[in-house]
């Protein structure tokens, strides 16, 4: 059975850091490509930044770019997503999920869902 589970979301200052970890279950991390999502209250899931299947190439939305580094760890079957320089804006739930299309940012590319974990960055 396909298991995501998001954790390290936490409260945290403007220009702080975190680091979320994606742990994955029933499946081989390197097979499928793994993205990041976020999503707050009245709005549409955005994509974050993913990492590929293919050769493990990496993405990133333009309002992360720089500031967020997508990585997999395929010995821990375990995907991360570091954020430093964090703004209020950065304010979200934030999701990793599972697809097969090689480089995906939009939601209707991945089949499977983490429960999310909550990022709030304020003073």
């Amino acid at each position: 059975q396909v298991q995501l589970v998001e954790s390290g979301g936490d409260l945290v200052q403007p220009g702080g850091s975190l680091r979320l970890s994606c742990a994955a279950s029933g499946f081989t991390l390197d097979y499928y490509t793994i993205g990041w999502f976020r999503q707050v209250p009245g709005k549409e899931r955005e994509g974050v930044s993913c990492i590929s299947s293919s050769d493990g190439s990496t993405y990133y939305a333009d309002s992360v770019k720089g500031r967020f580094t997508i990585s997999r760890d395929n010995a821990k079957n375990t995907v991360y997503l570091q954020m430093s320089s964090l703004k209020s804006e950065d304010t979200a739930v934030y999701y990793c999920a599972l697809g097969t299309v090689v480089v995906a940012f939009e939601v209707y590319e991945y089949d499977y869902w983490g429960q999310g974990t909550q990022v709030t960055v304020s003073s």
